[in-house]
């Protein structure tokens, strides 16, 4: 089957475009200082909060890579497992959240500090920099497919408008604005979700005839992936879950406990149905569109179902897109701002003078976010550049500071300096050794040397 653009699929974008550019000028106007913007004043609320996880968590990482390139490119059941790194991670979150709002931190690299000192603070905020903009790029990416989809028009001019107002609403009100704004994207992509799967099977001729449609290989446990490739694809997200800074921010600025428990359930609940239901449809568009760019597949579904349906997963998608671009975008900015231009550059900066720069530093990320996605093939290959740079670069030093007292400074940046640098080795000249995702090295690398170093320098120095 071939794709035929519905342009009448733009007016629900619109229409979604328009609903959050204005509450985000609205919520913007509650703004009065750094915290307003970057923790919205510590005060969501249970629902809030669920919307916010469940909206930044599951983006366009999800609808253009993640479960949706796994069930078109590799078969159902790979699609499922993606959701299982997902469910560990936030079962660990929940354990450590109290910590994480008793450190009434803005960033993750100011926690790093606390333990390993100001340049990993530093050097924290440069892997921060680098993983976040990575993702935010193929938000951007995502927002063209979707206005190809629509309209005709050609992926690349869809990124740049995406592009825009990612930006845009990322600079207006921050988590203020963003926060409300994520809870409400949260509820269209369930209702968008919940309509889309029986009535993508129903066009599709049912179980039996969509099965008869894809490759024999996509019915297996890996598809055509060995199981060491398949766990290549399973471990980035994980973890960058453990010790992800849009997680961590959001849990700090939870009204108490109580609401950040409640949340995190609400979170883990909506994920367990999310995922396996974007793999579905993802392979059902295997059925129906042989040869897309995976990315599309999800997407690709709204223009053979009724307009109604197809605008409100259509809106879904777009939803998924722009909450995960401005929340990492804003996380980003939030890192410049406070771990390298008030730490180094300007150390007497006053509170508005902070507010302004992580403003402008959302503007300079973005563009540099819509320059990265041009050097990646596809969506889910930057995905795992990104999430592997955080998982193996910040995540084994974070951990450590939960639950290993005797790690010390020279264990945590070691094995910060070893993820990066055994990350970027493997990913930057496109070509992966034995055609295996960084992850499988990186990871146990940062380990291995978190454990060795703090081990062999124990006497050197106290423990925090």
């Amino acid at each position: 089957m071939e794709i035929t653009h519905n342009p009448n699929l733009l007016w629900f974008v619109i229409a979604y475009g328009i609903l959050m550019v204005g509450l985000g000028i609205y919520f913007s106007k509650k703004v009065s200082n750094s915290e307003d913007f970057i923790l919205a004043g510590k005060g969501l609320g249970a629902l809030v909060l669920t919307g916010t996880l469940l909206a930044t968590w599951t983006g366009s990482g999800s609808i253009s890579g993640g479960e949706t390139s796994m069930a078109y490119s590799y078969g159902i059941i790979p699609a499922f497992l993606m959701a299982i790194p997902t469910i560990i991670g936030i079962l660990v979150l929940y354990i450590i959240a109290p910590r994480i709002r008793a450190f009434g931190k803005y960033t993750v690299s100011s926690i790093l500090e606390e333990k390993y000192g100001s340049f990993a603070r530093m050097l924290a905020g440069i892997i921060i920099i680098l993983a976040y903009v990575g993702i935010v790029s193929y938000q951007m990416k995502g927002f063209g497919f979707i206005l190809n989809l629509t309209t005709g028009i050609s992926v690349e001019t869809g990124t740049i408008i995406g592009a825009a107002l990612i930006i845009f609403l990322a600079t207006i009100g921050g988590l203020r604005s963003v926060a409300p704004t994520d809870a409400i994207s949260a509820i269209l992509m369930v209702l968008g979700l919940a309509i889309t799967l029986p009535t993508i099977f129903v066009i599709a001729g049912g179980w039996d005839n969509i099965v008869a449609n894809v490759p024999s290989d996509h019915l297996t446990f890996s598809g055509q992936l060995s199981n060491i490739q398949l766990l290549g694809y399973l471990l980035p997200s994980l973890f960058l879950l453990l010790a992800d800074q849009n997680m961590y921010q959001r849990l700090a600025s939870s009204s108490g406990d109580q609401s950040s428990k409640k949340a995190q359930i609400g979170w883990l609940v909506a994920m367990i149905l999310i995922s396996p239901t974007i793999g579905l449809i993802a392979f059902t568009a295997r059925s129906l569109f042989p040869n897309i760019d995976p990315g599309m597949a999800l997407m690709a579904t709204t223009v053979v179902m009724p307009t109604f349906v197809g605008g409100i997963l259509l809106t879904a998608a777009t939803a998924f897109i722009i909450t995960t671009g401005n929340s990492y975008l804003l996380s980003a900015a939030t890192n410049v701002t406070y771990d390298i231009f008030g730490k180094y550059i300007n150390k007497d900066a006053t509170d508005r003078q902070l507010l302004v720069m992580t403003k402008w530093f959302i503007v300079i990320l973005g563009v540099l976010a819509y320059i990265i996605i041009s050097f990646f093939p596809t969506v889910l290959s930057v995905q795992m550049y990104a999430y592997t740079v955080y998982g193996a670069g910040i995540t084994p030093a974070v951990l450590a500071v939960f639950f290993w007292k005797r790690v010390n400074i020279y264990g945590g940046v070691s094995s910060m300096i070893a993820g990066v640098v055994t990350t970027l080795v493997w990913e930057i000249p496109l070509s992966k050794p034995f055609d295996l995702n960084s992850v499988l090295f990186a990871v146990p690398v940062a380990v291995i040397v978190l454990i060795i170093v703090t081990l062999a320098t124990s006497n050197k120095t106290k423990t925090a």
